[in-house]
Formats: structure tokens, C-alpha cells, sequence
């Protein structure tokens, strides 16, 4: 009985750690932001949430023109990244009263065309290997 129990334990910890195993870390890094004042917002999305409510989202200080964030435990799938220097700190992107924004932004892939970024443009995929990303404005 003991051996049983020994073997059911022994295999469960080794099905937990190979599930959790699976969850990978996105790197995303800014490399091209025109000044280090105020911060750089990043959100992750899927296609479901896209420019909605973020799965993940933070905020990075701006050293050098880069800012860099991690998001951790991300599970096998597609993702986009949108991020925007918030120049003034107020933790919201600010825009024209036309509509155009004041602050930069970017999104991955750097596809960036005439309006805000579309999820087909941005996507990547995240299978078995961490993934590391640079976006610029």
C-alpha cells in the first residue's frame, strides 16, 4: 500500500511540474522612446480582449530610451502587446481633441498603419519557448 502511495505521489508532482512547466515569460522592450521622462504602459491581450481589459498589464520606468517589462506565467497561445510612453505621468493616454494621440505608442511586430493597432497585425505566438519582443514608437 505504501509503494501505491508512494508511486500516485510521485506521479502526480511529476504531471503538476510538467503543467506548470508549460507557462513561458514574454520579454517586451521599447528600444527607441525619445525622452526617460514619465513611463512606459504595456498591456497583454489575446484576440478575445484585444484593446479591452489586459490579461497582464504594468508599468516600466524609461532608462536610456528603453523600457523593458516581463510577463510571466503566459500560457501556450497568441498574444499581442500594445505600449505608449506616458510622458506626463498621469497613467492614461492623451489625445487631440481630433482624436490623434500626444503620446507615442507601439505595438508588437511594429506594424504600425493609420489608426489604432489591430490584433492581426500585432499577434504573436507562445508555444514552448520564452519569447522576447522590441517595440518601437
Amino acid at each position: 500500500m505504501k509503494l501505491i502511495l508512494a508511486i500516485l505521489t510521485t506521479a502526480m508532482l511529476c504531471v503538476t511540474n510538467f503543467v506548470t512547466a508549460q507557462n513561458k515569460r514574454i520579454t517586451a522592450t521599447v528600444v527607441n522612446i525619445t525622452s526617460d521622462s514619465g513611463k512606459v504602459g504595456f498591456a497583454l491581450y489575446d484576440k478575445t480582449n484585444f484593446r479591452l481589459k489586459p490579461i497582464q498589464s504594468t508599468n516600466a520606468t524609461i532608462e536610456a530610451g528603453k523600457s523593458t517589462v516581463i510577463f510571466e506565467d503566459v500560457e501556450a497561445g497568441e498574444y499581442a502587446i500594445i505600449c505608449y510612453h506616458d510622458k506626463n505621468d498621469n497613467d492614461k493616454m492623451d489625445f487631440k481633441a481630433n482624436g490623434m494621440p500626444l503620446e507615442d505608442y507601439g505595438a508588437s511586430n511594429n506594424n504600425m498603419t493609420f489608426g489604432p493597432p489591430r490584433f492581426e497585425d500585432a499577434k504573436f505566438k507562445v508555444n514552448d519557448k520564452n519569447v522576447s519582443l522590441e517595440i518601437k514608437f
